[in-house]
């Protein structure tokens, strides 16, 4: 989850490494740090906590180093103390290292190096790496004797690499080597970024699209030279490669706030659009009950949705909730038995193979590490299967085309949301459900399961949703920002919902634990009686999404059974309704849409909710303590 960036080329680099860990430090920030190579001395300055910190500690010093490297940290192994922040160096500060991810041999290593005389200063297992390196550069041992020969360092940290045992991602400098920058990838993303007489790497676009959109990502098992001359790609085993860059369709302008207090505030406003985007890419826009065409037009290899018969949906986190939203869509529109797992649990014990199934990894980065790590098993165990009916048909659900999901599964519904800065998911979440009803809708038309007329019934739905998300916005947020000021001591909320709104339950308690701190719960509606009403009481608010539709009076009853234990009932209701008047002690109201569209408008005022609870109480909204954007190691 840490963010690494490095840059070698004409410009001062500790000016471009700090802003590119700006950009990146929605991935990590519990300590920050820059090393830096000029005229053979290598100079490094790290700092404890948030990113402002380290820039204290070097405004003034003037660094006209043409090469250095960069890193804000999500601490696994060590405290986030100052000494244990990134970069590392060697027992004579020659060679400095910044890693994202997980040595998992690192006691083994450590316990060889401090036998050979190596001094260490930190509890992480990061620190290992230089000194392995600075080993292999003294004892060339068991390395390549050609590559020694044109680059010793190169062949130092690719021997040294392939003694690590572990998920990782690094950058490395050599006081030594002034003209060289060495970065690795073994599972967990870097990229490496062209520029005029220059190169970037890092371990996320935004920390790269101010200089150039051209760039070149690194494979599993692949290390790559960076020298004003330009850039060489190897395999760890010494293999020379050749790679072609591609260009992002970014600019700068999508990571910065463009006025709004904070970046999850922003990404909650782009809503709109993220639907219609979606809408326009996916949908036939003109389709009716009448024409002859298909509604939706996915761009799928030929065959890979032809005679499903199961799907299992594989991810973390929101995007779990995302899939949940899309099994009953799966199930209600195109008849399909579908079933949604944790990728951490379906890694270890997956389930039975089943004939013609689809399997749907959902990610918004792309690079979530559990979500790829479990959909490379199940290819694998389904190619071993030598059956037909159970070869694998893998797709993904991402908002990061250019990521390795992509190169991991050929068929990609990109969810077209634009850059999310803000850790916890807002617009990505509802692209990810956008996706799943272009999906549902497709299998349904090709299964026939659903008559044209409804299905024309449910597009026409779909395209009145971009105007009604704004008339939730316009209409709400400044009445949830005055009552967001009547839950500065609240400690718990208890969330509610049945059907497809379940799912949107269990995000709104997310949302709010995410960036309040304030321990919540989503519960099915029915639920309630079967534990959870036990923690009700005057200081327990209950969240109750309540919208027309098959369990619409069953949410209300549930609702007054909670009000009748003296919690305070707040309620996501229809406009308009005498019925839920009567209920709830305060509402936020969104339209009345049909059932099966209603989560796209729901999920809104519980993301603001949070939001604004969290604004009050003078929290980080966009980086919440503990948590990273991406979890791209296990």
């Amino acid at each position: 989850m840490c963010g690494i960036v490095g840059y070698i080329g004409t410009r001062p680099a500790s000016d471009i490494l700090m802003e590119g860990l700006r950009k990146l430090e929605y991935r990590g920030y519990d300590s920050a740090g820059l090393a830096t190579v000029l005229e053979g001395e290598l100079h490094c300055v790290r700092a404890k906590g948030k990113l402002q910190n380290l820039q204290d500690k070097i405004e003034g010093l003037e660094n006209p180093a043409r090469l250095g490297i960069g890193h804000t940290r999500w601490a696994t192994h060590g405290k986030p103390e100052e000494h244990n922040a990134h970069p590392h160096t060697d027992t004579y500060r020659r060679i400095a290292v910044v890693q994202n991810g997980i040595v998992e041999n690192y006691r083994e290593l450590r316990e060889e190096l401090k036998a050979k005389g190596h001094e260490f200063r930190s509890d992480t297992d990061t620190e290992v790496i230089p000194h392995l390196i600075a080993e292999h550069l003294k004892n060339p041992l068991n390395t390549d004797a050609s590559l020694i020969e044109r680059d010793p360092f190169l062949e130092a940290v690719r021997a040294s690499v392939n003694c690590l045992t572990g998920a990782f991602a690094l950058a490395v400098i050599n006081a030594d080597f002034p003209d060289e920058l060495i970065v690795v990838r073994q599972q967990a993303p870097l990229i490496i970024g062209l520029g005029q007489g220059e190169f970037f790497c890092a371990s996320d676009t935004p920390a790269i699209v101010p200089h150039t959109r051209a760039v070149l990502p690194l494979e599993n098992g692949e290390l790559a030279r960076l020298s004003p001359l330009g850039v060489e790609i190897y395999t760890f085993g010494g293999d020379r490669l050749k790679k072609h860059p591609f260009t992002l369709n970014w600019n700068p302008i999508m990571v910065e706030k463009q006025g709004f207090k904070h970046f999850m505030l922003k990404e909650i406003y782009e809503q709109p659009g993220v639907v219609r985007t979606c809408l326009e890419t996916y949908l036939d826009t003109a389709w009716s009950a009448d024409s002859k065409g298909a509604p939706v037009q996915l761009k799928l290899a030929d065959g890979v949705l032809d005679g499903v018969e199961h799907v299992q949906v594989v991810a973390c986190g929101t995007s779990w909730h995302a899939s949940l939203v899309g099994k009953y869509l799966i199930e209600q529109l195109a008849n399909i038995p579908t079933m949604v797992q944790y990728a951490s649990e379906f890694r270890y014990s997956p389930s039975p193979l089943t004939r013609h199934t689809l399997t749907i990894g959902v990610t918004q980065s792309g690079e979530t590490a559990d979500t790829l790590a479990a959909l490379e098993m199940e290819q694998k165990r389904r190619e071993q299967a030598r059956d037909a009916a159970l070869a694998p048909r893998m797709l993904g659900i991402t908002n990061r085309p250019e990521s390795s999901l992509s190169r991991l599964i050929p068929n990609i519904i990109d969810t077209h949301a634009g850059i999310e800065i803000g850790v916890a998911a807002t617009k990505t979440f509802t692209a990810q459900v956008m996706a799943f009803y272009v999906l549902a809708l497709d299998l349904a038309y090709r299964r026939q399961t659903l008559p044209l007329e409804r299905i024309e019934q449910i597009l026409d739905g779909l395209r009145q949703l971009p105007a009604q998300i704004e008339s939730v916005l316009e209409s709400q947020e400044r009445y949830i920002e005055e009552l967001a000021h009547s839950f500065g001591e609240t400690q718990d909320f208890i969330y509610l919902g049945r059907g497809i709104n379940f799912p949107i339950a269990l995000e709104g308690a997310l949302k709010l634990k995410e960036i309040s701190y304030i321990h919540a719960e989503g519960y099915p509606a029915g639920e309630m009686k079967h534990g959870p009403i036990a923690l009700l009481d005057a200081k327990v608010p209950v969240v109750a999404i309540a919208m027309p539709g098959t369990v619409y009076d069953k949410v209300l009853s549930n609702a007054q059974e909670a009000k009748a234990r003296d919690a305070r009932l707040i309620g996501v209701v229809p406009m308009n309704d005498p019925e839920a008047e009567h209920t709830f002690d305060q509402m936020l109201p969104v339209p009345v849409v049909d059932e099966l569209l209603s989560p796209i408008l729901t999920v809104i005022p519980l993301q603001l909710l949070a939001y604004h609870i969290a604004a009050r109480r003078g929290l980080d909204v966009d980086q919440p303590r503990n948590l990273a954007k991406s979890v791209t190691v296990e």
